[in-house]
């Protein structure tokens, strides 16, 4: 045991017990999306995530927060939901005994610290599951109250600042966006004498479809999913051929082509392709614009596609209710300023430097969150660090 336990401890007796014996366990109420749909309100859904499913007019839990899910790829997994809410089925509530001197809020964080052995006692023949008997055998250390709260208080320190921090970041990362958007909206507007308008159509060049009958060669297809609306760009693609390839795998792109999803286009994917992505296959469901460099940048057509005079083209140009889309040939007809080149240049110069202040703040967001939960995660096992009795081991 470390000397900081030892220290926190001064010899206590650290008595192992079962979570059966502590607590209670039982299933939540059957819960579905239509329910909820049906039954709109202000108490959250907790079912199998850690996030609410959603959020309805009626509630069966209080003051019971701690959660752990049944079923599914999130089985094992801790929940905290304070005040009053719905549970759903494939939440367990683990309510503890009036009797047991313990912290709830300690056994939280225990639970946390114990995921691999909650984990050990799902069974993941099919669905992923965790039998409530099981559960119930799960031993776990408790040390006198005192020492609990101590846990708790310097646990509790971790999670709060790394929760000021999400929220100054985040809020700092949105002012940012907004700052950027409205400079970009205005440095990208022209008076319709002050520069040549035409349609985009009338400035990129044909693209080609693959022909998978006439090659052997394997190549990165860039689907729906594959664009990043946070950041613009290629996060995650598969390899495919003509063997695998899926129907909607035609569009061949080359660098500097700029692709827009035109399937539902108001999730605005949107992409400059780079050098790594040349020469391979993107989804039918991208309108593929390549510049006549001659007369206007590539960067030019992608800055110009995120202005809200774009996005509001879309809005008003897509069709159908499930899955609304736009056509290629209307995204070609929208028109776009084209000053000399110079210009263009100057402008996009200006539009970069926004864009890498933004994106370094939107990277060093979940950097700087993942090194907090690092920081808690460390403590967290040095203060839950018991040792186990012999014959309880």
């Amino acid at each position: 045991m470390h000397r900081f336990m030892e220290k926190l401890l001064e010899g206590a007796t650290v008595e192992w017990k079962k979570l059966g014996e502590v607590g209670t366990i039982k299933t939540g109420q059957s819960v579905n999306k239509r329910m909820i749909s049906n039954n709109l309100g202000k108490y959250p859904v907790i079912n199998s995530g850690r996030d609410p499913l959603g959020f309805i007019n009626q509630w069966n839990t209080e003051d019971d927060p701690i959660g752990i899910t049944t079923r599914g790829a999130g089985v094992g997994s801790i929940t905290w939901q304070e005040g009053k809410y719905f549970r759903g089925n494939l939440n367990y509530s683990v309510t503890l005994n009036k009797e047991e001197d313990i912290s709830i809020r300690y056994l939280y964080h225990l639970l946390m610290e114990m995921q691999s052995d909650i984990q050990a006692l799902c069974t993941f023949d099919g669905i992923p599951a965790l039998n409530a008997g099981n559960l119930k055998q799960l031993l776990i250390p408790v040390p006198p109250i005192e020492v609990q709260r101590e846990i708790v208080r310097i646990l509790d320190n971790f999670t709060e600042l790394t929760a000021e921090l999400t929220a100054e970041l985040t809020a700092e990362l949105t002012a940012r966006r907004k700052q950027y958007s409205y400079y970009r909206d205005r440095l990208l507007s022209f008076g319709e004498d002050e520069v040549e308008w035409k349609k985009l159509g009338e400035v990129i060049l044909p693209t080609k479809n693959i022909n998978w009958q006439d090659t052997e060669r394997k190549y990165h297809y860039i689907d729906l999913s594959s664009v990043s609306r946070e950041n613009n760009t290629i996060m995650q693609t598969i390899e495919i051929s003509a063997k695998n390839a899926p129907s909607r795998a035609k569009k061949l792109v080359k660098k500097d082509d700029v692709i827009f999803a035109t399937t539902r286009p108001t999730q605005q994917r949107l992409c400059l392709i780079n050098a790594k992505y040349s020469d391979e296959v993107a989804s039918t469901g991208y309108c593929v614009l390549r510049t006549k460099k001659d007369k206007v940048l590539p960067k030019w057509i992608f800055y110009y596609l995120s202005t809200t005079e774009f996005k509001n083209y879309v809005e008003e140009n897509q069709s159908g209710s499930a899955y609304p889309a736009i056509s290629d040939s209307k995204v070609k007809e929208f028109e776009i300023p084209i000053p000399p080149l110079q210009k263009q240049n100057q402008i996009v110069a200006i539009l970069d430097k926004f864009d890498t202040l933004t994106h370094s703040i939107s990277e060093g967001l979940p950097k700087e969150i993942a090194l907090r939960q690092k920081q808690y995660e460390y403590y967290r096992d040095l203060l839950l660090d018991f040792p186990k009795e012999e014959n309880n081991a």
